[in-house]
């Protein structure tokens, strides 16, 4: 198995590094972060002083290099990987597509790359917040362009696969639309209901209970971390900003003028269903050609469409749709 470099070991960075190994591969990163070195090394994992030094062994290694900075480091990074291992097969774990493709497309137009996003997490942050199990079941987009590379997109697939989660293949753009609504407009609207409550005074946060604490969780993130990817993902992120607010104001004016919210509500009820049929579904196995002429088309559509590819066998993508999307 190829060997992997990690730069950037918080959460997901130092997460991808223990799961890779526990897999079976060579890894070893860098990270600006002292703490989060120090705790890495501790844990018995190989740490290189420097992002470059840890790029020479990559470029010397063959090795997968996994960007696994915030979005704002991520030019910087690019140019040491454009100076130190140009050559080697590139991936990230940014939580917004579309930027990082257009740095990777500007900053080294030759290299082998394919963009991921792991849909996993919690509230903390850092090396010590990660574990080799973040991944498993867990969504891992890996990014599927017109010109991507199949047999790059097949070695980053693996990787996913590798550390326990399900591939998801979709292009940037889809990705970004997709992440506005389920993963960024949350933050914004759990950092809007946390500073609500807190305004409420000591007697409101005193009878806050299951509803509050659950719709606040992601509020705890570090805030560098949400406003880069919010921030980052900004013109899908206020489409989604855009249809909220309209539900919102919906429901205002139906309280207003008739005191009811039933339509709000029952949207609501139909709309947690959907999420849960999806998730618990029966689920319908299928195949990718990936030695196909359509093979990057296919594998986007079945992203689409709600699958995830959970195995690679030679040239078959072996992947699962819901049950009632395969019709």
């Amino acid at each position: 198995m190829r060997p992997v470099c990690v730069i950037g070991l918080g959460l997901i960075g130092g997460s991808v590094l223990r799961a890779a190994r526990a897999a079976g591969r060579s890894v070893w990163g860098a990270t600006a972060s002292e703490q989060d070195a120090e705790a890495a090394v501790a844990d018995g994992f190989a740490v290189a002083d420097t992002v470059d030094d840890a790029l020479v062994r990559a470029a010397g290694e063959d090795a997968i290099v996994v960007l696994a900075v915030p979005l704002p480091a991520t030019e910087t990074v690019l140019y040491k990987i454009a100076e130190r291992a140009p050559h080697c097969l590139l991936t990230d774990v940014v939580s917004v597509k579309a930027p990082v493709l257009a740095l990777v497309r500007r900053i080294l137009p030759h290299v082998h790359y394919a963009g991921g996003h792991p849909m996993a997490g919690v509230a903390a942050s850092g090396w010590i917040a990660g574990s080799a199990t973040l991944f498993e079941r867990a969504a891992w987009v890996v990014t599927a362009e017109p010109d991507t590379e199949l047999g790059t997109w097949r070695e980053v697939a693996r990787l996913a696969l590798d550390c326990g989660a399900q591939v998801v293949p979709t292009t940037a753009a889809e990705h970004d639309a997709a992440v506005a609504v389920v993963s960024h407009l949350p933050h914004v609207l759990a950092a809007v209901l946390a500073a609500t409550g807190a305004e409420a005074g000591p007697l409101a946060l005193s009878l806050a209970a299951g509803s509050f604490g659950d719709g606040t969780r992601v509020a705890g993130t570090r805030a560098e971390l949400v406003l880069a990817m919010c921030e980052g993902n900004r013109e899908q992120l206020l489409g989604a900003l855009d249809d909220a607010l309209g539900k919102l104001g919906v429901a205002r004016g139906a309280l207003a003028s008739t005191g009811s919210l039933r339509a709000t509500v029952r949207g609501g009820n139909l709309g947690r269903a959907e999420l849960v049929r999806h998730k618990r579904g029966q689920r319908v196995r299928t195949k990718v050609d990936l030695a196909g002429p359509r093979a990057l088309e296919e594998l986007c559509l079945l992203g689409r469409r709600g699958g995830r590819i959970i195995g690679l066998d030679g040239d078959l993508a072996l992947a699962e749709l819901p049950e009632d999307d395969a019709r």
